[in-house]
């Protein structure tokens, strides 16, 4: 089949099968996320895709990605270019099926939803322009911005695209015709007129009957009965399984990679055995690079971040290579087809001092050295999220004065999502949103949403009427939470912030300064050297990596606790001693030979430890 020609894709009179070119078509399908993966991979992953027998990539585009301000759209950068990877897609001889959301769930911080929207205190999200027309209003500039990137891709158009997914999971959310409705009207505004489809689970899916006007269902967790399930419910329609899981998502704290077990031998041999279409969700996950990766909340109301990898277990690892479950699901799949597989691509090149060097950086800056100016104090001093201020991602410090003779716990239970908290320049403990393993928590002092203790503040000397010091907090914004009702996930400090006297008494803590720490690549950039204070937590420390030639690899953060690390200026994400995972990945693009430097900002660490290089995630 040549991609290059034009041709159609439409749907059967009763909907039994896809046509494409007045024929049934089987989609057989790989997601692939672009944000996920450096460009320079991107080949390589199509080429894995087609190489286990897929006609088709799946892909999200995560709204916050593009337009990371206001109003500022980028689709042209390097890993931002979705053109670009969808036009690799049709040169690789592979369909696509587009899924631009605006809400895509993902594992991706809010959905891949803006956190400027919730700069609004009222925003409703994933509604229609007449519930709330400021949400409406910002998905119409992000239609307008990405629909002539996408129109000449439409397979009318030459292009590889088969169909655009409208919205996702709504059925999970809530039931709304009209949102669903107008989304659809915008891309007709836009010149494209579909096909277009809808993802959800089945039973979410017939109690809320979230599908649009002529368009086909996928179904989350789809095999062949829930396609027959979905067929006898909705007979006009086409269905496929659009999410197939090879494996699952992870979260800190967990006591392993979720996943791991999961077999789809059988699943696969029905589809391909009655010619079902489906997409596997996901033939390949990637990294959640840089502040992206999202967040759960559990039946219990329980805060669950996501780890950094978005390996998921899946047949192509996150570096990209073969796993058994490729190599066992390929044997399946072309057991089925009447033309031979490609070649599996040769795997990427790890570095050849992965698994015996060992870094060991040296303390280089101060998070307390590097603090911008205070913004203006507020009337009433109330401390404010992340999103009022004009934040996205990264850390806040809010700064009050207390008088000196001041004594009892601290209660920030309504932090998100991580603080930890000082006395002058003592640190006497953390606040985490999230539950932590009990062993993991007692030696670092870390509360979940009990008061902290505040030692004597004046502990050598009597104090004077009039004498202060200073309560830190620096505040980690971490994944927000990316699925279900619980998505308005602001970050920061609330209130109620209090001081529990040790009389018994509630004072309310107001008149905050507060410090904007970003740590994007502006901020990083710029960082000062030198600690005034190097016993004060809250440190940046730094390697030189000296390579004579490069290749993928993983640091090993195991000796750390809990903080960043960044590789020639790019941010590999989070680590955290509580685990599962303990290694961030580096790929080869982001490596020189020569010198590269190594950047770890760790909130508790002030002595260095050393970071070793391995081969693999675990």
């Amino acid at each position: 089949m040549n991609l290059e020609s034009r041709h159609r894709f439409t749907f059967s009179t009763h909907g039994e099968h896809f046509l494409l070119d007045g024929e049934p078509m089987q989609i057989r399908s790989g997601e692939l996320h672009p944000a996920r993966i450096p460009h320079e991979y991107w080949q390589h992953r199509i080429r894995m895709t087609r190489a286990m027998g897929m006609n088709c990539v799946a892909l999200y585009v995560m709204w916050n990605y593009h337009e990371t301000h206001k109003g500022v759209f980028d689709f042209e950068s390097a890993d931002r270019d979705i053109a670009a990877f969808i036009r690799l897609c049709q040169s690789e001889g592979m369909w696509v099926l587009l899924r631009p959301g605006p809400y895509v769930c993902a594992e991706w911080d809010l959905g891949g939803l803006p956190s400027y929207l919730l700069s609004e205190p009222d925003i409703r999200l994933r509604t229609d322009s007449a519930t709330d027309p400021r949400y409406m209003a910002a998905v119409a500039r992000y239609i307008g911005a990405l629909a002539p990137r996408v129109l000449p891709l439409m397979i009318e158009h030459g292009g590889p695209i088969l169909m655009i997914q409208i919205e996702n999971e709504f059925g999970s959310y809530a039931s709304n015709p009209a949102y669903l409705e107008e989304l659809r009207q915008r891309w007709l505004a836009a010149g494209i007129d579909g096909p277009f489809y809808t993802e959800d689970g089945l039973p979410q899916l017939e109690r809320n009957r979230t599908t649009v006007a002529g368009g086909a269902i996928a179904l989350s967790n789809g095999d062949a009965a829930r396609i027959a399930a979905a067929r006898h419910a909705f007979p006009t329609v086409p269905v496929m399984a659009g999410e197939v899981y090879p494996g699952w998502l992870t979260h800190w704290g967990e006591a392993g990679f979720a996943g791991k077990d999961y077999d789809l031998s059988g699943v696969l041999a029905e589809l391909m055995r009655r010619q079902l279409s489906f997409n596997l969700y996901v033939i390949h996950g990637g990294t959640s690079f840089g502040f992206y990766a999202g967040a759960n909340v559990d039946d219990a109301g329980n805060y669950q971040p996501d780890i950094t990898s978005y390996d998921y277990c899946a047949p192509i690892n996150e570096q990209g290579a073969a796993t058994p479950k490729y190599r066992k699901y390929r044997e399946i799949i072309a057991g089925y087809l009447p033309e031979p597989l490609p070649d599996v691509p040769e795997a990427i090149a790890t570095l050849e001092c992965a698994g015996s060097g060992a870094l060991l950086p040296t303390r280089y800056a101060s998070i307390w050295d590097n603090l911008p100016a205070a913004l203006p104090r507020e009337p009433g001093g109330k401390p404010h999220s992340f999103e009022h201020y004009g934040q996205a991602f990264g850390f806040a410090l809010y700064r009050k004065a207390l008088p000196a003779h001041a004594v009892g716990a601290l209660d920030i239970s309504g932090v998100h999502d991580y603080a930890t908290v000082f006395v002058d320049d003592r640190y006497v403990g953390a606040v985490s949103r999230m539950r932590m393993p009990l062993a993991r928590a007692q030696p670092l002092n870390v509360m979940h949403r009990a008061p902290l203790a505040l030692p004597s503040t004046t502990p050598n000397h009597e104090a004077k009427p009039d004498e202060e010091f200073s309560l830190d907090i620096l505040v980690e914004g971490m994944g927000r939470v990316n699925f279900g009702p619980e998505i308005v996930d602001r970050k920061g400090l609330f209130e109620p912030v209090r001081l529990k006297n040790a009389d018994g008494s509630l004072a309310w803590l107001t008149d905050w300064e507060v410090f904007l720490l970003p740590m994007d690549e502006t901020f990083i950039a710029n960082l000062q050297e030198g600690c005034a204070n190097p016993l004060k937590p809250g440190l940046f420390f730094k390697a030189s990596l000296v390579l004579d030639t490069v290749g993928d690899t993983w640091l090993d953060m195991s000796h750390w606790t809990k903080g960043v690390v960044w590789v020639n200026g790019h941010n590999l994400g989070r680590y955290w001693h509580i685990g599962p995972q303990q290694r961030l990945y580096c790929p080869a693009p982001w490596l020189t030979q020569g010198v590269n430097e190594v950047l770890v900002f760790d909130l508790h660490q002030v002595e260095s430890k050393p970071v070793r290089l391995a081969d693999s995630l675990s």
